[in-house]
């Protein structure tokens, strides 16, 4: 008879009697003795996870991730309100053209508002401006879309209808 070797023992203290009776009669029903159980679940689980970590150095990777993934979040919120402004501006030189009353030359309409009236339906002053991502306040942008708007009348291309503005070119 093969005497058991006490340096190979492993104790282990499951948190109650239910989880022991659980892990015995999973053991029982894949027909293994509970020891050859769980040896076999640990092993298949190293075998999948072969980047095994310790708790705490997960715990410090995870917070690294999320300082890590902060900081990305913050870059981006900053990113995002600088390509804002620029779109702002852009928008402003754009327009130029239609706030100054002197100006001399060609005069480009936006597409954005053109792509917006031929969809077919009418739209009402408020909502393109929120299409065209204008703030109401800005007096500028607003005069511009206005004067653009007033010109496109002029040449038949819109009509201003007491629902707003619709294509009919």
């Amino acid at each position: 008879m093969v005497m058991p070797d006490k340096s190979r023992y492993v104790y282990l203290y499951l948190p109650s009697a239910e989880d022991k009776a659980r892990w015995d009669t999973l053991a029982k029903e894949a027909g293994v003795p509970l020891s050859k159980f769980v040896i076999e679940v640990v092993e298949s689980a190293l075998a999948e996870n072969s980047d095994f970590k310790p708790r705490g150095e997960l715990v410090k990777e995870i917070g690294k991730l999320r300082t890590e993934n902060k900081e990305l979040r913050d870059d981006l919120k900053q990113k995002k309100i600088v390509i804002a402004k620029y779109e702002t501006d852009l928008k402003r030189y754009r327009s130029e053209a239609f706030l100054d009353d002197q100006y001399k030359g060609v005069r480009k309409y936006s597409k954005q508002i053109l792509q917006i009236l031929k969809r077919g339906a009418t739209v009402d002053s408020y909502k393109l401006l929120e299409e065209l991502e204008i703030d109401p306040k800005d007096s500028d942008l607003v005069s511009a879309v206005s004067k653009q708007l007033e010109e496109m009348e002029v040449y038949g291309l819109v009509a201003n209808t007491s629902r707003g503005w619709r294509w009919i070119a």
